[in-house]
């Protein structure tokens, strides 16, 4: 992403906001990081994949956008998410130009907005909304947590993955409620009942 320097720092400040009153969410978020790769309905090879569109998109955007350090790029199943922040109408434009004409992009969902760039305490305020999103999907019973991405961006939550239409439902029901959450935008990719069974049972099966 090309605002690390921006998500580390707010990463941080989480950490110590929540290190006293919130070590089981912290705990539960690394944990589904560390086993994102086995149970994710991506395949290995989408997963790979999207770590290198992300990679070209921000180079790319970096090219195109003067202030490139208020754009995020996310990519999941090869369908890209750009937040932040640009100067201009032109700017916001020429970013999901410049992320549309990479190798394998399927499509860009563009949520840039032209505005400065927001402060640390907002970037601190998102990772810890993010973080308890994702802990809040987690121990949700029926819900696909770790094929869901969750990227926050001023406090509007967009969610990503691959989901039936009731998981859709209920992910975005979880998030809506989350404190601090002022909107959540779905940009799921729709699977039938079947289709999901049939992943998460090849997944299963991978795993024993």
């Amino acid at each position: 992403m090309s605002r690390l320097p921006r998500i580390i720092t707010g990463a941080l400040l989480v950490a110590l906001t929540l290190n006293l009153s919130g070590c089981f969410t912290l705990a539960a978020t690394g944990l589904a990081v560390g086993t994102m790769a086995a149970i994710d309905r991506r395949t290995i090879g989408a997963q790979t994949e999207d770590q290198a569109i992300e990679l070209k998109a921000s180079a790319a955007v970096s090219r195109r956008v003067a202030d490139a350090g208020g754009v995020s790029v996310t990519s999941f199943n090869r369908r890209v998410l750009l937040t932040g922040q640009v100067a201009s109408q032109a700017e916001r434009d020429a970013a999901a130009e410049a992320v549309r004409t990479i190798d394998n992009v399927a499509s860009v969902h563009n949520e840039l907005v032209v505005s400065g760039r927001v402060g640390l305490g907002v970037t601190a305020s998102d990772t810890a909304i993010t973080a308890k999103v994702k802990t809040a999907l987690l121990r949700a019973d029926g819900v696909p947590a770790n094929s869901i991405k969750v990227v926050t961006e001023a406090s509007v939550v967009y969610l990503l993955g691959l989901v039936t239409p009731a998981e859709s439902q209920m992910a975005g029901g979880i998030a809506s409620r989350v404190g601090g959450v002022t909107k959540v935008v779905l940009l799921f990719e729709p699977l039938t009942a079947e289709q999901a069974a049939t992943i998460d049972g090849q997944r299963n099966a991978a795993k024993n």
